[in-house]
């Protein structure tokens, strides 16, 4: 008996311990959101503020030579030389290849022996015109042989004319026997060899020359969002650049250190993108960039006046893609409020609506709290924000 009393007297007590604890345990569901042991949880917080941010567009574009210039041959004949290196850079004016000049010098000596004989005539028929004017005078000679001679110095002096054209003609084909670069640039490969017979104005170049310093950059901008641009200026939202465009460019991940400017905008339309063409010009004093390449570029559009940019690690994406923010009220609780953030600019959002100046947001502490939930707001600095550094714990009063 005595050993079956003790093992009552412990399952009573073993009893009346977990009553008690059941009756702690609403008490504690009861207390305030988000209220712990320690009282009210901390958050790192900032709070929201305006300033002037450039509004920037990234775009796709492709790079183009700035000046391309084909080379073809004027005048037939046989290519007797090639004097320049492929793949290297001519200036312009050089000498790229010789034709073969000796028929077109034997044309100029023929064209100048037309020439002369053209002047000797003449001087025969001027001398025969200035004694008949004379003698008509006398009656020596007839009216009619006046005229005759007067004609004959007028045909000489055409002759003379033509022969000279011919010349002239015959001089600029064996000029062009040397085939010159009609630009600067870097020049590609040859077409032709030495010993290759070419035609005046052939379809295929014997080389093609591109300048690439500057170099020009096309890009395509939807018209959506020219259009959205528009109206934000239009509205006052945006203020136009109404001067240089400063173009920026990112070439397989990595930022180019030269910024160049935008040149044009088209003002057509492409229907089967439903595009518009932007230019840019960008200097490329090492060359670079090369025709063909594709860049991501960073057009300046224009200057929101009081932006609000808050960081990216304030903001929440919901499974449908919209997102959100945790916003501090007056009261000292926690809840989350849907913003419009469409636009990146480095590590910030741009947020378009959904926020107000002077409103605090949660940067840290986020998997702590929950709607309603009483918070502790610890300010964050402008430079823990930029860092990701965690919030400086506040010292004790």
């Amino acid at each position: 008996m005595p050993r079956v009393n003790k093992a009552l007297i412990s399952a009573a007590a073993a009893v009346t311990l977990l009553l008690a604890a059941c009756g702690e345990a609403p008490q504690q569901a009861g207390g305030p959101p988000g209220m712990g042991p320690q009282g009210p949880v901390e958050v790192g917080v900032a709070t929201v503020e305006t300033k002037p941010v450039p509004v920037t567009t990234e775009l796709p574009g492709r790079t183009s030579a700035f000046r391309v210039a084909e080379v073809r041959p004027q005048v037939n004949g046989i290519i007797q030389k090639r004097l320049f290196q492929e793949g290297g850079t001519v200036k312009e004016g050089d000498q790229l290849y010789q034709i073969d000049p000796a028929p077109y010098e034997a044309t100029v000596a023929s064209a100048k022996a037309e020439l002369s004989e053209a002047e000797a005539n003449l001087k025969a028929q001027r001398a025969k015109a200035k004694r008949y004017r004379e003698l008509v005078k006398t009656s020596t000679v007839s009216q009619q042989a006046l005229d005759d001679a007067i004609a004959a110095e007028g045909q000489g002096e055409a002759r003379v004319a033509a022969a000279r054209a011919s010349l002239q003609k015959a001089q600029i084909d064996l000029g062009y026997t040397k085939v010159y670069a009609p630009i600067s640039g870097r020049i590609g490969k040859s077409s032709v060899t030495e010993g290759a017979l070419v035609t005046a104005n052939q379809a295929n170049p014997l080389a093609t020359i591109q300048q690439l310093d500057p170099i020009y950059v096309d890009i395509t901008q939807s018209v959506s969002q020219l259009m959205r641009l528009r109206r934000d200026i239009a509205e006052g939202r945006v203020l136009s650049t109404n001067g240089r465009t400063p173009v920026t460019l990112e070439v397989e991940g990595v930022e180019y250190g030269i910024p160049g400017e935008l040149q044009f905008a088209d003002v057509t339309v492409d229907t089967g993108t439903n595009s518009v063409l932007l230019r840019a010009v960008v200097p490329n004093p090492n060359q670079d960039l090369l025709p063909g390449l594709f860049v991501r570029a960073r057009v300046l559009q224009g200057a929101r006046e009081d932006a609000i940019l808050i960081s990216q690690r304030a903001v929440v994406r919901q499974p449908d893609g919209s997102a959100m923010v945790w916003v501090v009220g007056d009261d000292g609780t926690v809840n989350p409020r849907p913003v419009q953030a469409a636009q990146a600019i480095g590590s910030d959002w741009l947020v378009s609506a959904g926020l107000k100046p002077g409103e605090r947001i949660v940067m840290e502490g986020l998997q702590k709290i929950r709607p309603g939930a009483a918070v502790k707001p610890v300010p964050m600095t402008a430079a823990q924000v930029a860092t990701g550094q965690s919030a400086a714990p506040r010292k004790a009063d």
